[in-house]
């Protein structure tokens, strides 16, 4: 019995010893896991219990235009900089009637943008009530259908003046408004009503004066209406107005809302608006960065952006109290400044005339592109349709982000016999003073139509006539016929040589490189040959057009074009943009002598009405015809209308490039483009102070 009980307790000593080892080699491992394993878990979780630590963020580089002073010298214009603004924000923990609030935001926001929408319900309404009318009479005979169709008209407008109809038109209206806001007021009263949220962003980029107008409504009641004009802001802070001027020197208590708060913040500002933001981009919110997308704020992004710094200090153990010895600091790196090419006057002044310009032709859109043919320099950039990069977010395709100078790839038409000439004049194939014989029209091998002269219906065949004539009077048969002296080969080499076909290099997103297949194949088709010698059946980029004429401007010598002059570092570094020389494209003795033919071409030809009192200017016009987005073959209704100028012919300081799209009010580019390039080179010219010739 007592070697039972030894053998007993000598197991539960054994059994007590064995736990206690385990025990010892769990302590063991779980020190080693917490010292070495997880040693950087355990020191970032400490650090982030007793240090401070900040993301810094730079501030964005800006972007300027030149601007002349009255003095000839070159200053900066803001295109693109930095401005303070509020970002409103909601505090639902403090919020005291969330519906109220809720109903007092959609009148601050919503109920204008509301309005306008029930507006247009009902005017597409009537619309659709007048086309229905007019479709149940349009069996009828031609003169019934014409009566009926004036009566219909006739009744429909007496109603819609009738002072009955019209107050119950309002009635209607209002309450569908009233219907519509219910959405909009539930949206904010979910906001409102988180009770254990302490923040609700409501909206960013508030202006000083949207903020005043916000605090006005939301403290107005039943008994008393503010007015955004009684208040005032001053550094940041809002004040009523007769307060802060009542002492100046000391300052009333600031304006507080409860559940209702903003801090100031910079956010990107173009002064311009719509006036080249093609050629800007915008600045969007992405992962709570300001990062730039499309045109220059896209394609320097990084460059203007800078790079983040950081601080790092201890929080002492009273709470709030932060011990700044031994702090690290790393000072943000503010983004780099961009100097452009883009003269603001002459900017301001294009976009202002092609915009005139497509409401009087009732163009859909488009483009005018400046270019100093001896640099490269683009001088303007503007297209409209635009939008306001300040609202990108408003828009309501956003296919209008792209620039459509260099986005756009469209067949030419007649403004590319020039380039024809060009190669056949510079090979030696032919000169100003060479005939053929026009007959209208000409077959060509695997087409089995007639290419046609597009004034075939008006003046025939033109008979024996030289290559000025030809050029002048922009005949399709004469580019054919001085293509194949050069041959298709060889025409092709020129082609690329003038950089069609492939991108230009410029510093902007989005950029098209056309499309020249047909001319790159092993063996050309005559037919592809044919139509590509007068713009057809090809596709280039204004920006490639332009550039290709700066070539002949230029004496023969393509340039790359750029925009942007110099890049300036926040340290003050400065990089210069030096010109570029791409390649001698044709000899300077053929580039004065299709100088002189364009002249010849505005002076007697179809480009009369781009001539400049004063000067010799040169051009072509192009009436290109826009191939079917539904079946093979072209739109008998599209046409897009291009001339491409410069002035003054003996020594041109510019190259411009004006193109509307689908004018409904004139079929050829002579009575839309011609003009509208007319007038902007008058005011180049008078900008620089250009003297005159003539």
């Amino acid at each position: 019995m007592r070697d039972k009980r030894n053998i007993l307790s000598n197991s539960r000593i054994n059994f007590l010893i064995a736990i206690v080892f385990l025990f010892g080699l769990l302590s063991i491992y779980r020190l080693y896991e917490l010292q070495i394993l997880k040693y950087d878990f355990y020191i970032v979780k400490a650090e982030g219990q007793h240090q401070v630590y900040n993301v810094l963020e730079p501030e964005r580089g800006e972007i300027f235009m030149e601007e002349r002073t009255v003095n000839g010298e070159l200053a900066l214009y803001p295109f693109a900089t930095n401005k303070d603004f509020a970002h409103l924000y909601a505090i639902p923990a403090d919020i005291g009637d969330p519906r109220a609030l809720a109903l007092k935001f959609f009148l601050i926001f919503d109920y204008n943008k509301v309005k306008r929408e029930v507006d247009e319900y009902f005017k597409e309404r009537d619309e659709a009530e007048l086309e229905f009318q007019l479709n149940s009479v349009s069996l009828l005979p031609k003169e019934l259908r014409i009566k009926e169709e004036l009566r219909i008209k006739d009744n429909l407008l007496k109603l819609w003046q009738d002072s009955t109809w019209l107050e119950a038109r309002q009635i209607e209206k209002e309450k569908e408004i009233d219907r519509r806001k219910g959405e909009y007021v539930d949206k904010y009263f979910r906001l409102f009503s988180k009770k254990n949220d302490p923040y609700e962003s409501i909206r960013r980029k508030v202006s000083e004066e949207e903020l005043l107008e916000i605090y006005a409504v939301l403290l107005s009641d039943d008994e008393r209406q503010v007015s955004s004009s009684s208040l005032a802001m001053d550094e940041g802070l809002i004040y009523r107005r007769a307060e802060l001027e009542k002492d100046p020197e000391n300052k009333p208590e600031s304006i507080s809302i409860e559940g209702i708060s903003y801090i100031i913040k910079k956010y990107r500002y173009y002064p311009e608006s719509e006036v080249g933001a093609h050629l800007s981009g915008f600045v969007s919110l992405m992962d709570e960065e300001q990062r730039g997308s499309y045109g220059l704020e896209g394609f320097f992004d990084n460059e203007l952006f800078g790079k983040f710094g950081e601080m790092r200090s201890e929080r002492g153990a009273s709470r709030g109290v932060i011990i700044v010895n031994d702090r690290e600091y790393t000072k943000p790196e503010n983004g780099s400044d961009l100097s452009l090419s883009i003269n603001h006057s002459i900017q301001f002044a294009a976009c202002q005339k092609l915009s005139a310009s497509i409401e009087k032709h009732e163009a859909d859109s488009g483009t005018v592109l400046i270019m100093d043919p001896r640099t490269g320099a683009i001088l303007a950039m503007c297209s409209y349709p635009s939008y306001d990069p300040n609202n990108y977010n408003r828009v309501e395709n956003i296919e209008i982000f792209n620039n459509p100078a260099i986005f756009e790839q469209y067949e030419p038409g007649s403004v590319f016999k020039t380039i024809t000439m060009a190669a056949a004049i510079d090979s030696g194939k032919v000169s100003p003073s060479t005939i053929y014989e026009d007959k209208g029209s000409i077959m060509i091998e695997g087409w089995d139509k007639p290419i046609r002269n597009s004034d075939i219906e008006s003046a025939g065949s033109h008979g024996w006539v030289d290559m000025s004539y030809t050029l002048t009077h922009s005949l399709n048969t004469g580019s054919i016929f001085a293509m194949e002296q050069v041959g298709a080969e060889r025409f092709a080499d020129y082609v690329v040589d003038f950089g069609l076909g492939q991108k230009t290099g410029i510093e902007l997103e989005t950029e098209s490189p056309g499309n020249i297949d047909s001319l790159l194949r092993k063996r050309i088709r005559p037919v592809e040959a044919a139509t590509a010698s007068f713009g057809q059946g090809i596709t280039v980029t204004a920006l490639q057009m332009v550039s290709a004429y700066s070539a002949i401007a230029n004496y023969g010598i393509l340039m790359k074009p750029y925009v942007v002059k110099e890049i300036v570092a926040s340290d003050g570094t400065r990089s210069e943009t030096r010109p570029v020389e791409v390649r001698r494209v044709i000899s300077e003795k053929a580039a004065d002598i299709i100088l002189s033919m364009l002249a010849n071409v505005v002076e007697g030809g179809h480009a009369s009405l781009a001539k400049v009192s004063g000067y010799y200017v040169g051009g072509k016009t192009g009436t290109a015809q826009v191939a079917s987005k539904d079946e093979l073959g072209y739109s008998e209704d599209e046409r897009i209308h291009t001339f491409i100028g410069l002035a003054p012919v003996s020594d041109p300081r510019f190259v411009m490039l004006v193109k509307l799209n689908n004018s409904k009010t004139q079929v050829y580019s002579s009575m839309t483009a011609a003009p509208l390039f007319g007038e902007i080179a008058e005011f180049i010219l008078s900008y620089y102070e250009i003297p005159k010739e003539r």
